[in-house]
């Protein structure tokens, strides 16, 4: 086979494998998309003992852009560098500079520490990740897309926190759809929902390891049992007492209040809140793209 040959040249096994090297079953993926509580669930496991935190490498991005978006018709061509002829080839490519990565930026990780990668921004390019590295687990991370759209409806307008980390960075946010068109942008985000969560959900159902579906709506009303469950479903060691206090250092409630509300990266921690924010018609956008994923992720929830 393709994999065993080119093996066979480099005649050692990837970097990053090795008794110095990260173990993929140590490398938890949080998948989903944008809005969804990622950051804060992050933030919690990061802060435990035994547990490091990549903040969104976009890996995913890197490859799902390429092999979903920009050249998905020519996956038959064996020119197109992911090409399926080579499929063994560059997935055996893929995890191995993800495990090298990992071990560079996080070298305490190889000696048995968990690392958890968020990365809702490349959750387009899950399925790709998780076949190169199916000993790792998985984190699906969903929330009701008419939430996640209204929630990026109001990151997207003028004087927003979205445009306070552009002018770090010494650029302007330009005019956005968001105001210009906002029923052009709703459809849009619907969209994007639907290509992030839909891989991801096909990732989570492919993967035969660990793994575990999260619902934000549970992880806002019991947030200490959500994540009881998350570390049993994971198979993975936690000290309850550290667990109870990270928890506690990240709940909404101890956010300052000035950090906190419409425009600002903490805006409403509220299940449902699009019913206020949205209009009619925009929800009808989002159910008349997104409902079939919503009805499968919220079988016992209504789209009214």
């Amino acid at each position: 086979m393709i994999q065993d040959a080119w093996r066979k040249i480099k005649g050692a096994s990837p970097v990053g494998e090795g008794t110095r090297g990260v173990r993929p079953e140590n490398l938890v993926w949080m998948f989903g998309t944008a809005r969804t509580g990622s950051s804060w669930l992050s933030a919690i496991m990061g802060e435990i003992g035994g547990y490091s935190r990549w903040h969104e490498p976009l890996v995913g991005h890197l490859f799902g852009n390429l092999y979903y978006v920009r050249a998905g018709h020519r996956s038959e061509d064996e020119h197109f560098i992911l090409g399926a002829r080579y499929r063994e080839l560059w997935l055996e490519t893929v995890r191995r500079f993800v495990l090298d990565s990992a071990a560079a930026r996080f070298p305490e990780v190889a000696g048995g520490r968990y690392l958890i990668i968020k990365e809702p921004q490349g959750s387009m390019g899950a399925p790709l990740l998780m076949e190169a590295l199916p000993e790792s687990r998985m984190i699906l991370l969903v929330r009701d897309p008419r939430d996640v759209v209204a929630s990026n409806l109001d990151a997207h307008k003028k004087g927003t926190w979205t445009a306070d980390l552009m002018k770090k960075g010494g650029r302007e946010k330009p005019p956005s759809l968001a105001e210009r068109r906002p029923d052009d942008f709703v459809k849009g985000q619907a969209r994007r929902y639907v290509r992030d969560v839909g891989n991801a959900k096909l990732a989570y159902d492919a993967h035969k390891g660990f793994k575990v579906l999260v619902r934000y709506e549970d992880l806002r009303a019991d947030t200490l049992g959500t994540m009881k469950r998350i570390y049993s479903a994971l198979q993975m060691p936690v000290d309850e007492s550290e667990l109870a206090r990270s928890v506690e250092k990240n709940s909404w409630e101890n956010i300052p209040e000035e950090e906190k509300g419409e425009g600002k990266f903490h805006r409403k921690a509220k299940p449902g809140g699009w019913r206020e924010d949205l209009t009619p018609e925009q929800a009808e956008i989002v159910e008349g793209v997104a409902g079939p994923l919503l009805r499968e992720l919220y079988p016992v929830r209504s789209t009214a």
